[in-house]
Parts: C-alpha cells; sequence; structure tokens
C-alpha cells in the first residue's frame, strides 16, 4: 500500500468537496480514512485457496458421506461500486471427498475474500471456488445474506433492504443437491441468530428437510 499517496488522496477529496482538511477536526481524517481502508482490503492478494487447503485433514469413509454446513459466518466487505460496506452472514454446505476442512479455516477463506473491493456475487462464487480447489470436494454450496450502505443510505435508502445470493459447484449444483442444501442451511432463521454465533450441522447426503422460505434480492 502507498500510504503516503492514499493520505493524500483522502485530502484532495475533502477539498474538493469545498473542506479545509488542515483545520483541526479534519487534521487526522486521512490518516484515519487510509487506516480504515487498509484494514477494509487487508485480504487482497491474499490466497485464499492455500489458506483452504492448508486447513484440510483427511476423511474417513463415514464422513465423505456426510454434507456439512457451516451457517452465520459474519463477514463485511466493500462495494466496489461506492466504497460503502456491506455487512452480513455467509452460509456454507460441502459434500467432502477424500479431505476435511477446519470450521474455522471456512470463515478465514470467507475473511479473506471479503476483505478487498467486492461484488457479493463474485464473493460467493469465490467463496465456493477457493473451498472447492482447496478441499477438492465433491459440492460446494455457500449462500451470502447481506446489508449494503450503498442501497441503505444513500439512493433510495431502502433501510430494511437485503441481499441473498447463491453460488455452487458440483454435486451441490445439480437441483437435488442444491435444494437440500439450502433446506439444511434455514437461512431466515440462521440470519436472525446473535452476533458472533455460528452454527455446524451434518447430514447424511440424501437426508431431506424442510423448505426455507422466498428469498429476494434489492437491486444497488
Amino acid at each position: 500500500m502507498d500510504r503516503a499517496r492514499a493520505e493524500a488522496a483522502v485530502r484532495e477529496l475533502l477539498v474538493a468537496f469545498g473542506e479545509d482538511p488542515d483545520r483541526p477536526e479534519l487534521a487526522r481524517t486521512p490518516e484515519r480514512v487510509t487506516d480504515a481502508f487498509a484494514e477494509f482490503f487487508h485480504g487482497a492478494g491474499v490466497d485464499a485457496v492455500a489458506i483452504a487447503r492448508d486447513g484440510t485433514v483427511h476423511a474417513g469413509d463415514a464422513e465423505r458421506g456426510q454434507l456439512v454446513v457451516v451457517r452465520d459466518i459474519r463477514f463485511r466487505s466493500v462495494c466496489e461500486h461506492h466504497l460503502l460496506p456491506f455487512t452480513g452472514v455467509a452460509h456454507l454446505a460441502y459434500a467432502p471427498g477424500e479431505r476435511l476442512i477446519g470450521l474455522g479455516t471456512l470463515s478465514r477463506v470467507v475473511d479473506a475474500l471479503a476483505s478487498r473491493p467486492q461484488l457479493q456475487e463474485r464473493l460467493g462464487e469465490q467463496v465456493v471456488a477457493a473451498v472447492q480447489e482447496g478441499l477438492a470436494a465433491r459440492g460446494v454450496l455457500v449462500v451470502l445474506d447481506a446489508q449494503h450502505q450503498c442501497v441503505t443510505t444513500r439512493g433510495e435508502r431502502q433501510t430494511a433492504s437485503t441481499t441473498v445470493t447463491v453460488a455452487a459447484t458440483g454435486a451441490l449444483a445439480d437441483p437435488a443437491g442444491r435444494a437440500e442444501a439450502i433446506a439444511l442451511i434455514g437461512t431466515h432463521a440462521a440470519a436472525t441468530a446473535p452476533v458472533g454465533t455460528h452454527a455446524a450441522a451434518t447430514a447424511p447426503v440424501g437426508t431431506h428437510a424442510a423448505p426455507i422460505g422466498t428469498h429476494t434480492e434489492a437491486d444497488r
């Protein structure tokens, strides 16, 4: 990161909007904004596939027949259209092959890919691809349920609007596998869990669960 250049850019932005960046209240704003975006973008250039691969262990015969579901992985990212944050939860299901992945490793994969300028749709696809490649899973599915400040704080200011996206590959991309994984995730119930709560579930592949409600996606 070119820190001096970033701070100068924030200073110029303030000037462009008629502010005096030298007044006491704004004197450290370029530094603070640069610190904030350095944190927001700390995943840029991080190899999420390597994170996934390094967090795997051998799967036994019993585990290879399971569908693993991890719910309520909290994340925050930045919309690359407006450089405003979007925050939400990721729910991830995978059908193991020869390897299992540590549950904490999944949250690190999500964080690495979220911590850069992003689009929600692309974030889901990248998480699926990283887990699939790093784990050699038979199938991966990710549901992202997020609220975008570019929708809630500007434009139409739809303060209650959320966006739900689904990305899947392999055995969980076919209609039956996709429906089974989404039903086990139970997105609407999971989305109301307290902040910081993580839930994990396993079920034999082929198990059927009750369907979840309809999801809507907001334009942004």
